[in-house]
């Protein structure tokens, strides 16, 4: 019977329903559609809360897809048809349930709805979006940002009232509204790109329930949606500039959050950059300034985001805009950027716009953007012959004081323009722009142009810079910026110097200028038919016609005055050689290679003697213009270093013809300064520069003979420099020098003979007895000379005595060093007759230089080399090339035929020795001997020997032994056969490939294996020597020993045997080889050449280089054709013994996979990484760092890849699947290397930063829990160390686990994980509830814990709908954490519970509620106690609607927890209860669920719990008020008396407080039936217990006051007693005073008997028998005496007897505390006994006397006791004034009380008595 009446209403219910829906939808007219409605819209919704679970359904289901479908033509039909059923589908939509998302039932949500057919999904949507836009405003508001005015009625439904307001019937209230729009609109019944412009809409909103949402929405639409589609970039500026029309048609823009946001799609859409003329329209509006009332409001922090957004737009456009697409919008675009700019005020912006830091970065934003827009249409903007915008910007630049960084951006403009310029090939730009540069270069700071404003900075650098990248190398008037640049001086800026240097040098002009995109740079030519027209070499005529147009022009370049001569100077030579074969290549040595072919090749010298002799004649004139100039820079004293200018006179005059040069000896008279200069270098070219002018036939012999006579009279005195007497005497003696050994040919000095011999004979006194090194460098120089030009021959030798001593002095003083004397030995040699009878000076001289092998100066051996090449063979030594500077036929020497021939078999024999300071000189000698003397027969005939003593030293232990073999080798080669050749090839690459060198030498007793003290032996000694070895195994007994220290030095020479190659410039050997010789058929050199090219020497790595780019012609092809081999190779290299060779694999593996294709390596990926993290941990920290490069190197390919997006997917994808696994391997983050896991860790942070989350996504569950696992571990061990001994560092431990937490937060790897839990979706979101499940289960750690509660925390509050679903799991399994022993752990945890409740199921956080609840009342840890709270208050915190929905469980335990005697638990609990409700009263409205839980606890085991059980029902008491109500004290009441019972503890004082309280304010009934039969009462008791406030109902209240009153804690009675004086003062009839008397007279008089031996001061005692006093005086009543006369209780006078004589022995105390008790007390019984009105006479007079003696003999007591005392007398007055005695006697004590009153308190209440009286 039951079930059919249910279910007839639930049938009925959905009959009506269906019925409803018929009509509705059967609606033919809008008025017959809105009567419908109104007529059944209310009972409609009301079936919305049905009780049927099945209508509550259906109409919530059925209705809606009856109001979708056709909703989109309803709209074409019938507006506001379709505007009412919009408004009713939005007030269903607040009763509509949505499954969760992703779920079975969302993904059929599309179907049931009815959206899956037509449009009308897309207009559901399209209007939700347009809802999120609107604004609730009056209908008569016509205007909405984003909505025309015909949406805005569609929203009013046509200006009807109240549609939404709330407040009425039917109203919606527009937030709540747009909240459940926007979760409709994520759910499955809608797609990404129906959803995609209202999310974007809504994730601007200000409320954050809507923005939450819409962002969650819009990062899974964002992931799917292309950019690219122009219908959606379209609808973005459609929105964004609004529409304009009719005034029903016009759209208003958007706010502007919305503008920013869209403004940031824009930013990654190329698309976008397409729509020019809306570009141009935001970019207009953006700037626009306010200017007056009707221009737009654009001030303001909003205001000045939204431009920084338009900037970055503008940047975007600029950088990513086709050029046909920029350049019709570009022009206006900067033309409004610049007229925005000079609108703020230009060059310098107002002063108040200065202040403004929001408009400054507008400004500094706007010079950006138009250097941007004019680098990405260079031909409509800078292609100008006014070169206005550079100009404008170069202006800018220099006078733009707007303040801060700003020059900054300007400099960065230019620099975008400066790009632009350089690929500008515009040949009518050029002029224009010179002038500017150079304008802009020389133009000083503070200076002024026509401008007429100053220029506050300079733009020097700029316009050098420009210079040196816009203009052509040969353009002079670049170069002379460059030059100005240089000549700044010691306070220009260092950047501008080295900017003109770099403009200088021919090599960097062509780094800064790499070639068009297909073209190269031709770095073996530098003639103008082969080089590309912005290379080609300044012409030398136009260069120094510029530069110097008159001989007698001013230093104007100051010190660029002699770079210009040194620039001119090259430029002279460079064209004299570009056509030589020899020309060198114009690399970084450029300048270099060009003076080392000057000095030393004869073929070049010769070609520009040649060159420089058939001149034009105005090239001719310009040679003389640049050697007046140089002359006078070389003479000038302001120019600092004019060493250039010397060595150009010096080049000129020796290879130039005589007409270029002659002119000077008119001023060779300036050179006097020079010779006697400071400058060293000076003097020495002063000297030459003398010499030479001299020799011409022009000069004046008079100027010269006085010179000549001057200089001579200096060097008679060199014995007595000093000072600059020394210089003056070094200059003279090179200037005579130079003057005899140019002119002995000549004769043009009549006294020639007489300075030779002077000259002579005093250079050989200096190198007997000099002292001074400067002037001993003068005679030795001056020696050189005489000797290598004849000047002392073979006569002058042998008729001079002291030429022996001359050679011994001379070896002294090479042994030192010196390496003039070893030339000078050299030079003199060359006049030696080679046979001579008795003793040689030619062999004693070679004798020499052969000894000088002792002196370990490899440098010196050089010089004995070049010295021994000019002993040999004289002149036809190839070392004094460029020593041959007259135009005249070489110098006499002496005769030679078996010199060289015996000297190149003493060399020879000498590197066949072992004493290793022979075995270094001889490789040097005989280096040089092969250099400087192979064309002779007697080298050519033993090259085969030189070769294999060449060998001989590759395997030497001395790098420079194998390096000069290497040279050697290669100098033989030259000069060798095929055959020599051939063996050369095969030994070399024996070298690189075999096992065991075949170029090692022999090993003899003296060969030296280690350095002097690398393998000490104990005493002061080492071993050194195979004979050390020998000597040391024999000492020691272990003839082992010599084979193991072999092995040590075998295997330490393997290296410097492979190094030996490093300086061979082989290019010519090996290139030839590879054509046709032997590396053609032993490719295997290749693998091993690749990875000496990153060998850690220098030296090494450069030759190698050399050596590979001769080989190796086409380096792509090898590589490639080669790449196993070489990758094999490098894979066995990288692990090898040798810290060089594993060095070097890392950097040749680097560079091998750098740029390669994937494909090439893919399947070798996993073991590059596994290598290259193996040697990260290597012992040798350059193999390390070398290693990490590599990694790093790995990394960029793999970031690369990520970053190019879809471009690169397959590939990026193909290296996460081998790297991934990897970095999270035991290699990677597990790996024991810290520098590997911090390597690993940054990787993946890139990674993570970098990939899409389409290719990420397979991987995020795995990261997530590595690098959760991850926090813990790489925590810096410290921070372990000082948790376990915080007390020694002055912390506590909380304070290190909160800074610990805050490293949490902060760490990258926390932001990576983030970063990872952005990129989820449905999918991996099931993958990462089993990782994070593993997790919580298994990490340990602070930090791993702590970042696993953040993760929870993150992914409930942005990303609710996908976790939503696994809450309640994760808040199974993070509830074990909220007990750890951590205490930060678990209060993160209980943390995270609560943030997981807003999602977690109700049933779910029940059970959280209940676990809190068993940790709190079953656990025996004050702890749990504590986290219990935590759990409640984070609850309430972060859930809290889920919290006020469980406010009856919650509260109550909150209110509970409040009472805790353990103080963090007690605050916790308070802050849960506090926050959560309104006020105290809120106690009563959970006070049955209180006193339920409290009373429950009452009987726990647990002292802790049962005590806060009887506080918490204390304190429900309080908040009830004066008066309780009937219904809660009967709830209260059984709790107290429960509470109250049992033994006393601590606090309960509290609980008995409560009960007084209730006491009074129950109400109870007052009297029941049974207390009146038992009393009896008269008329009169019932009246008296009315006046005093009615007598307690219940026996048992009596009991419990006495009982507690009879308690033996002395601390607990003082409460009690005041307790019972409340009590007897309320409930009169309930005690009688016999009662009370019993309770505290022997407590009061056991407190006085013991006074002796105790202070009654102590304040325990006083409280005690004061209460006591009070609550026997407040005992003392009419009531008790009524009923007296019953029998029942003393009489009244009895009562005031008995208390009056306890009074008077507690006042004679003469205790204070007492004293304000008692005469409180008096005054109330005394109010009490007038207020009564009874019939007092029986009171005998002396009672009363004895209460006028006690209140006014007080004058011992305190003021505070007095003045109660007074109080008391004032009532106790009336009582006297009908007895005369009485009242006499009481007269008489005021009178005399007032007499000795000292207060005037106390005397005011005492005058007021006998006023009264009166």
């Amino acid at each position: 019977m039951s079930s059919t009446s249910d279910e007839a209403p639930e049938a009925k219910e959905l009959n009506l329903v269906g019925k409803v829906e018929l009509r509705l939808a059967l609606a033919d007219s809008d008025p017959k559609f809105e009567s419908l409605l109104s007529t059944y819209l209310a009972p409609l919704l009301l079936k919305l809360a049905s009780e049927h679970a099945n209508v509550r359904k259906k109409e919530r289901l059925d209705l809606l897809p009856i109001l979708l479908n056709g909703l989109s033509l309803n709209f074409d039909e019938s507006v506001s048809h379709t505007a009412s059923l919009f408004n009713l589908l939005l007030k269903l939509l607040h009763h509509l349930k949505l499954p969760h998302r992703g779920s079975k039932e969302d993904r059929e949500l599309r179907g049931k709805l009815s959206l899956d057919q037509g449009n009308d999904a897309g207009f559901v949507a399209s209007w939700i979006g347009k809802l999120i836009l609107f604004s609730a405003a009056p209908s008569a508001t016509k205007s909405c940002p984003g909505l025309t005015t015909q949406e805005l009625e569609f929203f009013h439904m046509n200006g009807k009232q109240d549609v939404w307001n709330p407040a009425v019937s039917g109203g919606l209230n527009l937030v709540e509204t747009k909240v459940v729009a926007m979760k409709l609109l994520s759910s499955g019944a809608f797609n990404e790109g129906e959803r995609f412009l209202p999310a974007l809409f809504a994730s601007v909103d200000p409320n954050s329930r809507l923005s939450d949402v819409a962002d969650d929405v819009l990062k899974g639409v964002l992931a799917n949606t292309s950019l690219e589609n122009t219908s959606i970039v379209s609808n973005l500026l459609r929105v964004y500039l609004g529409t304009s029309g009719t005034d029903s048609e016009h759209r208003p823009p958007v706010s502007a959050p919305l503008k920013m946001k869209i403004l940031t799609l824009l930013c990654k859409s190329k698309v976008a950059t397409t729509y020019g003329p809306e570009i141009l329209h935001i970019v207009k509006e953006g700037l626009a300034v306010q200017t007056g009332a009707s221009a737009p409001i654009t001030q303001g922090l909003q205001a000045s985001k939204l431009r920084v957004r338009v900037f970055n737009f503008v940047n975007w456009v600029a950088r990513t805009a086709a050029s046909s697409a920029i350049s019709d919008i570009a022009p206006k675009l900067v033309g409004d950027l610049r007229n925005y700019i000079e609108a703020q005020g230009w060059p310098t912006c107002d002063e108040e716009l200065r202040r403004n830091p929001a408009e400054l970065a507008s400004r500094a934003y706007g010079y950006e953007s138009i250097g941007i827009l004019a680098k990405s249409s260079p031909s409509e903007l800078l292609v100008d012959s006014d070169l206005d915008l550079l100009r404008w910007l170069f202006n800018s630049l220099g006078r733009d004081g707007s303040g801060g960084d700003i020059f900054l951006n300007i400099d960065q403009a230019l620099s975008s323009v400066l790009g632009a310029y350089a690929h500008i090939h515009e040949s009518g730009l050029q002029q224009p722009l010179e002038q500017l540069l150079m304008h802009y270069a020389a133009i000083e700071p503070g200076s002024e142009d026509s401008s007429n404003t100053p220029m506050i900075r300079s733009t020097r650098y700029v316009a050098v810079r420009f210079a040196n990248r816009c203009l052509p190398y040969s353009n002079v008037r670049a170069r002379w910026i460059d030059l100005l640049a240089m000549s700044g001086g010691p306070g220009e800026r260092s950047e501008i110097i080295e900017e003109g240097r770099k403009g200088l040098d021919p090599y960097w002009y062509r780094i800064l200028n790499p070639p068009d995109p297909g073209k190269s740079i031709d770095d073996t030519s530098t003639f103008p038919s082969s080089v590309e027209p912005r290379y080609i070499m300044p012409n030398f005529e136009e260069l120094v016609n510029f530069l110097f147009p008159k001989k007698d022009t001013a230093l104007a370049l100051g010190r660029g005055y002699v770079p210009a001569i040194d620039l001119c100077r090259t430029i002279l030579f460079h064209e004299a050689i570009a056509q030589s074969s020899k020309a060198p290549i114009v690399d970084a040595d450029w300048d270099r290679n060009l003076d080392a072919l000057i000095r030393n090749d004869e073929d070049i010298r010769t070609t520009i003697i040649n060159n420089l002799s058939n001149l034009s004649t105005d090239k001719d004139r310009a040679l003389d213009q640049l050697v007046d100039a140089a002359f006078t820079g070389f003479v000038s004293s302001k120019l600092g270093n004019t060493s250039p200018a010397g060595r150009c006179l010096l080049d000129v005059c020796q290879l130039g013809p005589h007409s270029a040069s002659n002119f000077l000896t008119a001023r060779i008279a300036e050179l006097r300064e020079s010779i006697y200069c400071n400058n060293h270098p000076s003097r020495l070219m002063a000297g030459h520069l003398f010499g030479l002018l001299s020799a011409h036939d022009g000069h004046n012999q008079s100027i010269v003979d006085g010179m000549l006579k001057e200089f001579t009279g200096k060097v008679k005195g060199w014995d007595s420099a000093v000072g600059s007497s020394v210089h003056h005497v070094h200059g003279s003696m090179l200037a005579l020098a130079y003057w005899l050994s140019r002119t002995t040919d000549r004769n043009l000095s009549s006294g020639f003979k007489n300075i030779r011999e002077r000259i002579i004979q005093i250079s050989l006194d200096i190198v007997d007895n000099g002292r001074d090194k400067e002037i001993l460098e003068a005679a030795v120089l001056t020696i050189s000379q005489l000797s290598l030009f004849g000047i002392i021959d073979s006569g002058v030798i042998k008729a001079s005595s002291n030429f022996k001593d001359l050679s011994t002095g001379l070896e002294a003083m090479a042994k030192k060093g010196d390496k003039n004397a070893v030339l000078a030995l050299g030079y003199i040699a060359m006049q030696c007759n080679e046979h001579e009878a008795g003793e040689s000076l030619l062999a004693g001289v070679i004798d020499s230089l052969y000894g000088l092998h002792e002196t370990r100066q490899p440098e010196l051996h050089f010089a004995v080399g070049s010295a021994l090449s000019c002993a040999a063979i004289g002149w036809e030594s190839k070392s004094l090339i460029g020593l041959i500077n007259v135009k005249s036929t070489r110098p006499h020497t002496a005769c030679r035929k078996s010199t060289l021939e015996e000297m190149i078999e003493k060399v020879l024999e000498s590197c066949e020795q072992t004493k290793p300071s022979l075995r270094q000189a001889a490789v040097i000698w005989l280096l040089c001997l092969v250099q400087y003397c192979g064309h002779c027969d007697e080298i050519q005939s033993r090259l085969k020997r030189c070769q294999t003593a060449f060998k001989g030293f590759l395997a030497d232990k001395e790098s420079l032994n194998q390096e000069a073999a290497s040279r050697g080798l290669t100098l033989v080669y030259e000069k060798g056969d095929s055959d020599v050749k051939d063996e050369l090839v095969r030994d070399l690459v024996g070298s690189f490939t075999a096992a065991k060198s075949s170029l090692s030498g022999t090993v003899s007793e003296e060969t030296q294996l280690f350095d002097s003290g690398a393998l000490p032996t104990g005493d002061g000694q080492s071993v050194t020597t195979y004979k050390d070895i020998i000597n040391l195994a024999g000492e020691v007994g272990d003839p082992s020993l010599v084979y193991r220290f072999m092995s040590l030095a075998s295997n330490s020479a393997i290296w410097s045997s492979r190094a030996a190659f490093g300086r061979f410039g082989l290019s010519r050997i090996l290139s030839d080889s590879s054509v046709d010789g032997y590396l053609s058929r032993n490719p295997k050199l290749y693998s091993a050449l690749y990875r000496y090219r990153f060998d850690p020497n220098t030296n090494v790595r450069a030759a190698m280089n050399d050596i590979w780019t001769s080989l190796v012609k086409d380096p792509k092809a090898v590589v490639e054709t080669h790449f196993g081999r070489i990758l094999q190779d490098l894979f066995k290299s990288i692990l090898s013994k040798e810290w060089r060779t594993r060095e070097a694999s890392c950097a040749a593996l680097a560079d091998l996979i750098q740029g390669r294709p994937l494909k090439m390596y893919e399947q070798h990926l996993t073991r590059i990484w596994e290598l290259t993290f193996k040697v990260c941990d290597d012992i040798k920290a350059t193999v390390r760092l070398a290693a990490m490069q590599l990694a790093r190197v790995l990394t960029g390919i793999l970031v690369r890849s990520l970053e190019a997006g879809e471009e690169s997917a397959a590939n990026a994808h193909a290296m996460l699947q081998q790297v991934l696994p990897f970095l999270l391997s035991p290699s990677g983050l597990e790996a024991s290397a810290k520098d590997v896991q911090a390597f690993s860790l940054i990787t993946l942070m890139d990674i993570i930063e970098k990939a899409s989350s389409k290719m990420m996504r397979p991987y995020l569950a795995d990261l997530v829990g590595h690098l959760l696992a991850l926090l813990s571990a790489m925590e810096p061990e410290a921070v372990n160390y000082i948790s376990l001994n915080v007390d020694k560092y002055g912390v506590t431990e909380q304070q290190l686990d909160d800074a610990r937490l805050d490293s949490v937060k902060l760490s990258p790897m926390m932001e990576a994980i983030e970063r990872c839990l952005d990129m989820i979706d449905e999918t991996s979101m099931k993958a990462l509830n089993a990782s994070l499940s593993n997790a919580i289960r298994t990490v340990i750690g602070l930090p791993s814990k702590v970042g696993v509660s953040r993760v929870l925390v993150t992914l409930a509050t942005r990303h609710r709908f996908l976790f939503q679903p696994y809450a309640d799991g994760f808040l199974r399994l993070i509830r074990k954490q909220v007990v750890d022993r951590n205490d930060t752990i678990s209060t993160t945890a209980a943390a995270t519970c609560g943030y997981l409740s807003r999602i977690a199921n109700q049933s779910e956080i029940l059970k959280l509620v209940g676990y809190s609840k068993t940790l709190y009342f079953e656990s025996e840890d004050d702890r749990h106690r504590t986290v219990a709270g935590e759990i409640l208050l984070s609850i309430g915190k972060y859930a809290t609607d889920r919290f006020a929905s469980l406010a009856n469980i919650c509260l109550p335990f909150a209110f509970f927890g409040s009472h805790d005697d353990h103080e963090p638990a007690k605050e916790l609990f308070k802050s849960a209860w506090e926050d959560n409700v309104g006020g105290s009263r809120a106690v009563l409205l959970y006070l049955r669920e209180i006193i339920d839980l409290s009373v429950r606890h009452l009987g726990s085991p647990r002292w802790s719990i049962k005590h806060t059980a009887a506080l918490t029902i204390a304190d429900t008491v309080k908040p009830a008020g004066s008066e309780i109500s009937m219904a809660h004290s009967e709830v209260m009441w059984p709790a107290i008396e429960k509470a109250i019972d049992g033994k006393t503890w601590e606090g309960k004082e509290r609980v008995l407080d409560a009960f007084i309280i209730f006491a009074k304010a129950s109400c109870l009934p007052e009297i029941s039936t049974q207390v009146k039969d038992q009393m009896h009462v008269s008329l009169l008791f019932l009246l008296i217990a009315q006046l005093f406030h009615g007598l307690t109902n219940d026996p048992s209240m009596q009991r419990i006051i006495v009982r507690e009153s009879k308690r033996n804690n002395a601390t607990y009675r003082i409460h009690a007693f005041s307790g019972l004086g409340q009590f007897a003062q309320n409930f009169k009839s309930a005690f009688s005073f016999e009662t009370v008397s019993s309770i505290v007279r022997p407590v009061i008089e056991e407190e006085l008997e013991e006074s002796s031996s105790m202070d009654i001061d102590s304040g325990r005692s006083a409280l005690m028998i004061a209460n006591g006093l009070c609550a026997l005086l407040k005992s003392v009543s009419p009531v008790s005496a009524h009923v007296a006369g019953r029998g029942t209780d003393i009489p009244m006078t009895k009562q005031l007897t008995q208390a009056l004589v306890l009074v008077r022995k507690t006042l004679a105390t003469r205790n204070h505390t007492i004293a304000n008790a008692v005469f409180e007390g008096l005054k109330s019984l005394f109010a009490l006994l007038a207020d009564a009105k009874l019939d007092l006479q029986e009171f005998p007079d002396r009672e009363l006397a004895d209460c006028c003696a006690t209140v006014f003999n007080v004058e011992d007591f305190a003021e505070s006791a007095r003045v109660r005392a007074a109080e008391a007398a004032l009532k106790l007055a009336p009582l006297c004034t009908e007895r005369p005695r009485l009242d006499e006697r009481f007269g008489l004590l005021l009178s005399q009380a007032i007499q000795r009153e000292r207060s005037q308190s106390v005397q005011h209440i005492l005058k007021e008595i006998a006023k009264l009286r009166s």
